[in-house]
């Protein structure tokens, strides 16, 4: 991979360093090509999409004030899988007061401090959203294309693993959305997502050992929500140093560029899969991490 970098005319900077590259190998099943392939999207992206992908700074009043209120947050510790859990609660997010690039940014800050650890690059996530909150100005955030690109990207694009998604308080009035939504992730995803009325009814089947005290566990959220933002705070000049990543637009493919539609209403693009010219051993059957 580093061999790769070095050659590669697209990159013109891009890390090194082990805990980088293996993410895109763990991501890739240790499919070298296909990790190479994956590498290249994710600096695309980046780098297309700047107000989500860069200057990811958890000081930022705007994403201060969403971590402080528990927009997005990792519990503390790991579930017996060793997976880290990751709580949602969109309804903290006012559409009225913040932007969609300011919805793309915290989660960047999230996702990005969650996948500088190894350990969950190899054990993955649980998701646990709660719906409450959440009404129709949420639909405006994000045109039908812009939502698509996001879902793909996330699922495509990002290197993480997602094990399970767990969905509660969903307000019937958006249950369209949401099952329009489940028709653009992958059949395996699909099988990973779980629905509840209620949290009472997710208590039932969920562990909620690994949830706020608010969702039936034993630790309040406000402990939780300052925890994690100590390790936000660990990784936060990495994640600013990341901004020095960079490859040669003019490299790439009209493909690669044109099948990357706006993901922010700004007119900045994300990218879609495109394929490699660079290619070495493919390795996608081993059962190792």
């Amino acid at each position: 991979m580093r061999n790769w970098i070095e050659k590669n005319p697209k990159i013109i900077n891009c890390r090194t360093d082990d805990s980088f590259l293996l993410r895109f190998l763990r991501f890739k099943k240790f499919s070298v090509p296909m990790a190479q392939e994956a590498l290249e999207r994710y600096i695309l992206l980046r780098q297309t999409i700047q107000q989500a992908f860069h200057n990811l700074d958890m000081k930022i009043p705007k994403m201060e004030y969403l971590i402080d209120n528990g927009y997005l947050f990792a519990v503390p510790g790991r579930d017996k899988l060793g997976r880290r859990w990751i709580v949602a609660r969109p309804g903290v997010f006012d559409p009225y007061k913040f932007l969609n690039e300011d919805m793309c940014r915290v989660h960047g800050i999230v996702y990005e401090t969650l996948m500088e650890d190894e350990e969950n690059q190899v054990r993955g996530f649980v998701h646990y959203a709660d719906g409450a909150g959440v009404s129709f100005p949420y639909l405006t955030l994000f045109t039908p294309k812009e939502a698509v690109r996001i879902v793909k990207n996330g699922e495509r694009t990002l290197p993480m693993r997602h094990k399970e998604v767990h969905a509660v308080n969903v307000p019937a009035s958006l249950k369209y959305v949401l099952d329009w939504g489940m028709t653009l992730v992958s059949d395996k995803i699909k099988k990973r997502v779980k629905i509840y009325t209620s949290i009472e009814e997710a208590a039932k089947t969920v562990d909620v050992s690994m949830l706020p005290k608010e969702y039936g566990g034993t630790v309040p959220m406000s402990e939780m929500i300052a925890s994690f933002k100590e390790e936000l705070k660990a990784s936060r000049q990495q994640l600013l140093d990341n901004d020095l990543m960079e490859v040669r637009l003019e490299l790439f493919s009209e493909q690669a560029k044109e099948g990357a539609v706006s993901a922010l209403k700004k007119g900045n693009t994300t990218c879609s899969p495109y394929k490699n010219d660079i290619l070495s051993g493919s390795f996608r059957k081993l059962e190792v991490d």
